[in-house]
C-alpha cells in the first residue's frame, strides 16, 4: 500500500507541475484552457473553474492542457440550424443550446442563417415562425455553447492558441519540460538542506565493517589528502584511484586532527558485469549548508540531464535497446524497491524522473512538446504556419506510435516481472 500511495503521489506531482506549466503560460498569453487533465481516458473527478474543467481520469499515462484552437472544436453549427439562444443583462446571447432545446423554455428559438463565432461574434437568423424578419445577435464574448446539458465556451480568434505570437506559443509548449527541470532542482535542493551537500573535501563520512578501510584504519572524519603521491582536491580524485587498483597496495596521507597519518590500504576487487574495480568501503561524509544546496541542485540536474540524453542518443543509435525502457509497469516496479530504501532514495527518483520526463517531452518528435515547438519553430523560418491539417495529421500519426511504443514497453516490463 505504501508504494501504491508513493507511485501515485509521484506520478500525480510529476504530472501535475508539467502540465501546471503549460496552464499557466496558456492563461499568461490570454488562451482559453479548455481542461486541465490528469491522466488519459474516462473522467473520475472534475470541476470547473476560472474557464477552465480540471479532472482526474483513469489511465495513469500522462495528462494534458487543451488550449482552445489546438484541436477542432466539437460543436459546429452551420446555415440551416436550429438553436435556441438565451441572453444575458446587456441583451448579449449567453447561452446557445445546441440540443434539447424544449427544456430550455426561456430561449429563443433561431433557425441560422449565418454564424460567426470566431471574429465577429453575432448570430443571424429567422424566428421560425416569422421567416420575412431577419434577426440579429451579438455574442458574448464568454458565451457558452449548451450540448447534452454540458456547456463548453465559445473561443473568439483572439482566445485561441494560433492567434498567438510564436514567441508566447513556443513559450506555452516549452513551459511543461521547463517545470519538469525546476522540480528536479527544487527537490535535489530539498535533499541538500535536509541530508546535507557531499564535502567538497575527500573527507570520509563512514567506514563500513570488515572493509579494506577499517581493516587500513581509516576513521570518520578523516581527509584523505594525498594517495600515491599525487595530491587529492576532492572525493573524485580519491576514488579515481581506488577504482583503478583492485588488490594492488596504495599509500595514503590522511589529515586527522589537525595532524597527518600515514596509511595503506588495498581495494577490494569488484565485478560488476563487464567491469572490475577497486573499492574500499567508505561513504563520503556530507555538510549543511543553504548555498551548497542550491548549488548541488543545479548541479545534480545538469548531470542527470547529461545522462538521460547519453542514454537516449545510444538508443536512437542502436547501441542500446528497446528493453532498457520502463512503461508505467515497470517504473511502479522500481519505486517500489526504491521506497524500500528510504525517503531520501524515492525523492532522488522522483526528480530524476522529473528530468526524464522534461528532456522525453522536448524530444522533437510528433505529438510531443518538441514536435510541436518544432513546428513553431519551422512557422518563425518561413514566416507563415505549416497547413493546421496536415500538422494536425502528422501529430494523430506521432501519437498512434507513441501508443505504440508505450504497448511494447508495457509488455516488455509484464514479461520481466511476471515470466
Amino acid at each position: 500500500m505504501i508504494t501504491v500511495i508513493a507511485f501515485i503521489f509521484m506520478f500525480g506531482l510529476l504530472v501535475f507541475v508539467h502540465e501546471w506549466g503549460h496552464l499557466i503560460f496558456a492563461k499568461r498569453a490570454g488562451m482559453l484552457a479548455r481542461e486541465f487533465a490528469i491522466g488519459f481516458g474516462p473522467k473520475i473527478f472534475s470541476f470547473y473553474k476560472n474557464e477552465t474543467m480540471y479532472t482526474i481520469r483513469l489511465l495513469p499515462i500522462g495528462g494534458y492542457v487543451r488550449v482552445a484552437g489546438e484541436d477542432p472544436e466539437i460543436i459546429e453549427i452551420k446555415p440551416g440550424h436550429l438553436i435556441g439562444v438565451e441572453f444575458n443583462e446587456e441583451g448579449k446571447v449567453k447561452h446557445i443550446i445546441v440540443n434539447n432545446k424544449d427544456k430550455y423554455p426561456n430561449a429563443h428559438i433561431i433557425e441560422v442563417e449565418s454564424i460567426d463565432l470566431t471574429h465577429d461574434l453575432y448570430i443571424e437568423g429567422y424566428d421560425p415562425q416569422d421567416y420575412e424578419t431577419k434577426k440579429r445577435f451579438e455574442v458574448d464574448r464568454k458565451a457558452f455553447f449548451i450540448m447534452d446539458g454540458m456547456k463548453t465556451q465559445i473561443a473568439p480568434y483572439d482566445r485561441q492558441f494560433q492567434s498567438k505570437t510564436v514567441g508566447q506559443r513556443a513559450m506555452q509548449l516549452f513551459a511543461g519540460p521547463m517545470m519538469n527541470f525546476i522540480l528536479a532542482i527544487l527537490i535535489f535542493v530539498f535533499i541538500g538542506l535536509f541530508q546535507g551537500v557531499p564535502s567538497d573535501r575527500a573527507v570520509i563520512g563512514e567506514v563500513l565493517p570488515d572493509s579494506p578501510a577499517e581493516e587500513a584504519g581509516l576513521l570518520k572524519g578523516d581527509e584523505i589528502i594525498e594517495i600515491d603521491g599525487k595530491l587529492v582536491n576532492d572525493w573524485v580524485d580519491f576514488t579515481e584511484v581506488v577504482r583503478a587498483n583492485p588488490n594492488n597496495e596504495i599509500d595514503l596521507v590522511v589529515l586527522r586532527g589537525g595532524e597527518t597519518t600515514e596509511l595503506t590500504i588495498t581495494p577490494k576487487e569488484v565485478k560488476v558485469e563487464n567491469e572490475t574495480f577497486g573499492q574500499v568501503g567508505v561513504i563520503q561524509a556530507f555538510e549543511k549548508s543553504f548555498f551548497g544546496a542550491i548549488k548541488y541542485g543545479f548541479n545534480l540536474t545538469y548531470e542527470t540531464t547529461k545522462l538521460v540524453i547519453v542514454n537516449l542518443m545510444m538508443l536512437l543509435t542502436g547501441q542500446l535497446s528497446l528493453d532498457v525502457l520502463s512503461g508505467p509497469v515497470g517504473i511502479y516496479d522500481a519505486t517500489d524497491q526504491i521506497v524500500q530504501r528510504g525517503f531520501v532514495s524515492y525523492l532522488m527518483w522522483t526528480a530524476m524522473l522529473s528530468v526524464n520526463l522534461g528532456i522525453i517531452n522536448l524530444f522533437p518528435f510528433p505529438a510531443l512538446d518538441g514536435g510541436r515547438l518544432l513546428f513553431v519553430g519551422i512557422e518563425a523560418v518561413r514566416g507563415k504556419p505549416v497547413d493546421p491539417q496536415k500538422e494536425g495529421l502528422v501529430h494523430v500519426i506521432g501519437f498512434m506510435l507513441l501508443m505504440l511504443l508505450m504497448i511494447v514497453v508495457t509488455w516488455n516490463d509484464i514479461q520481466r516481472l511476471f515470466l
